[in-house]
């Protein structure tokens, strides 16, 4: 019998959008009203300000409804809608959110070893993240925690002069880590 994946395929999150209420739409009978011009033309009943948009070819959009009264604007709603969606796209690809990437050592890593996770850590460091060096003591290897320690630091400073130790050498039974980034 064929199953149906599909059914579990995981749903993309959409983000709500915002409504506003549009001209016969809105339910206040007091409005404050601002027209295009940025100017106040006071608190309108609902009939007038309606009118007045009606007269100047234009929407009336209830943008602030939790204000008492609730404030109003007079503007062509589609050039509003456009603009309110270029705003959020331009905060969208302003933020930048910097992710912590992991470099694991070990205690008998060898020089080649080191010269690969360091290559990897400078690529994390060119891509705006911050990165987390971990190393797992096994066994006996937890009697040297000052030898790990000493490793992870030189390591640390190998990275290059630009770079910042956000929190130094922390052990958690037998696993130390270090979080760096690059100023």
């Amino acid at each position: 019998m064929r199953r149906a994946y599909y059914r579990f395929r995981r749903q993309e999150q959409q983000i709500p959008k915002e409504l506003y209420k549009v001209n016969l739409a809105i339910t206040a009978p007091e409005l404050r009203v601002i027209d295009e011009n940025n100017a106040q033309l006071g608190v309108l009943s609902l009939a007038q300000a309606q009118q007045t948009a009606r007269e100047r070819e234009l929407d009336l959009v209830e943008v602030s409804p939790k204000e008492n009264p609730p404030v109003a604007r007079i503007l062509n709603y589609g050039q509003f809608k456009y603009w309110r969606e270029k705003e959020a796209h331009k905060q969208k690809v302003g933020s930048h959110r910097t992710d912590i990437k992991g470099v694991r050592l070990s205690l008998r890593i060898g020089q080649h070893d080191k010269e690969m996770r360091r290559s990897q850590a400078l690529r994390f460091f060119d891509e705006g993240h911050k990165v987390r060096l971990e190393m797992v003591l096994r066994g006996r290897e937890r009697a040297h925690f000052d030898l790990a320690k000493n490793i992870m630091q030189e390591f640390a400073r190998s990275l290059g002069e630009d770079i910042t130790v956000e929190q130094d050498v922390n052990a958690q039974g037998g696993k130390l880590s270090m979080i760096v980034f690059r100023k």
